[in-house]
């Protein structure tokens, strides 16, 4: 049972491993571009894609919660609910645009937390307030992922997310460093294709709805729904501590630009290189617990504990051990990789140094992200955001600025990778045992 829950976790998996290494592809793109530019413009993408990715994540992850209840359903064999389910997270979406324009328009608040250099302040305020003209399509493309990813549908999402891959390279590249009529735009060129590749994705997606595979059985648009309030209310019940959750898992590393700002443009794109390397590492475990969440959600639905169970175990057991061994190979390669993304010598200095601690934690932050997410198909997900923002947040941030600044100075931007690597095993410590006590406590109730 093992084995064969094994090979349909792999099969769900590595289109959604695919689609998220061409979305994370887009970010590489953008440092890999501005690299070339300046050391200012890559600075600025730095802390500003880090905030971005931060409210998209935010609020991506609030609409996560049409997986676990779109998977119940059709584990269930509910199917004529499954429309409804996602035309309120449609609603949803659109709700949560306000919030998040408004914050990319107006980031003035959070920016005044870093001690940076005014010129790349004023770009990081020019590339969140061009990325807000894409908010509203990125979300509501995030809720046909995540409708598609529980109806086990991910290669429609494959398929979208390198097509927007192989546009957003030429994109980018033409408008940071040729710009229009010949004046080469810089960051706010990575910005430009952005929002363009957030459109064409959405406006693929309900192309798909409409005259795809899932629009006979399940009839997506036809109708249509008015905000519920006992729907919506369920989907933010589940889903704020979902958003808070990733809110909190990425800003532990995101947040990191911002407290380093001060250390200097070379230490703060240095610190970008890496964290674009271990963002790339997380796609693999991030993919599997995500096809994870899936199936363990149609089995709960089916109340198929013994399915739920091989499943899980795949799961945990291929994202540690694929995961480490993907750390290990970056930091055996990491110099040609690092060379690959920048010219600056101060930059390759600071990067390679950090490369080490990706490979130290790539177990640690397998489990944890696994059982984060098996934890979301089982409708938990108040108490692992809980256990996330005092591993991340207390032990991982404010641990890495008391090493960084108080206790061990001489460290600099080292000690909030140390800092890092200790909140990912504290993460894993506490959620593996919070997954047993709950999958047990669900197959107790007859």
């Amino acid at each position: 049972m093992l084995i064969l829950a094994a090979r349909g976790l792999i099969a769900h998996a590595l289109p959604i491993l695919v689609a998220q290494l061409a979305s994370i592809g887009m970010m590489v793109i953008d440092t890999v571009v501005l690299g070339h530019v300046s050391s200012l413009d890559l600075a600025a993408v730095a802390i500003g894609s880090g905030i971005h990715l931060s409210v998209v994540f935010a609020l991506a992850g609030i609409l996560q919660a049409v997986a676990p209840v779109a998977a119940h359903l059709y584990g269930a064999k509910r199917d004529g609910e499954l429309a409804g389910i996602l035309q309120q997270g449609f609603w949803l979406a659109m709700l949560l645009t306000i919030p998040g324009v408004l914050f990319l328009l107006h980031p003035g608040a959070l920016l005044g937390l870093a001690d940076m250099d005014e010129a790349v302040g004023a770009k990081v305020r020019l590339y969140l307030a061009l990325l807000a003209w894409g908010l509203p399509a990125s979300l509501a493309y995030r809720t046909f992922y995540a409708f598609c990813n529980a109806l086990g549908k991910p290669r429609v999402l494959m398929a979208i997310g390198l097509g927007n891959l192989v546009l957003h390279a030429g994109l980018a590249w033409a408008f940071a460093m040729h710009g229009w009529l010949g004046a080469p735009l810089g960051v706010a060129g990575c910005a430009l294709s952005n929002i363009i590749i957030a459109w064409l994705g959405c406006l693929s997606g309900g192309l798909y709805l409409h005259y795809g595979p899932l629009a006979k059985p399940y009839r997506p648009f036809a109708d249509w729904q008015l905000p519920r309030r006992k729907v919506c209310w369920e989907l933010l019940r589940l889903g704020v501590p979902m958003g808070l959750s990733n809110l909190i898992e990425i800003t532990s590393f995101t947040l990191i630009a911002l407290f380093i700002a001060a250390l200097g443009p070379a230490v703060v794109a240095g610190h970008r290189v890496v964290a674009n390397l271990a963002a790339l590492c997380y796609m693999l475990p991030l993919s599997l617990a995500i096809a994870t969440l899936s199936v363990v959600g149609q089995a709960v639905g089916a109340r198929d504990w013994r399915r739920a169970h091989a499943t899980i175990g795949a799961g945990l057991l291929l994202a540690a051990a694929l995961s480490t061994t993907v750390g290990i190979l970056l930091w055996l390669a990491a110099t040609p990789v690092v060379n690959a993304y920048t010219d600056d010598t101060a930059v390759r200095r600071v990067a390679i140094s950090l490369v080490a601690y990706i490979a130290l934690y790539q177990f640690f932050d397998a489990l944890q992200t696994v059982a984060g997410h098996v934890l979301r198909a089982y409708r938990v997900t108040f108490v692992p955001m809980l256990v996330q923002t005092f591993c991340f947040w207390g032990l991982g941030l404010g641990g890495g600025w008391l090493l960084c600044y108080r206790w061990l100075p001489g460290l600099g931007v080292e000690g909030f990778w140390i800092a890092s690597v200790v909140s990912l095993v504290a993460a894993s410590a506490l959620l593996g045992p919070l997954l047993w006590k709950t999958m047990r406590g669900f197959e107790s109730v007859p």
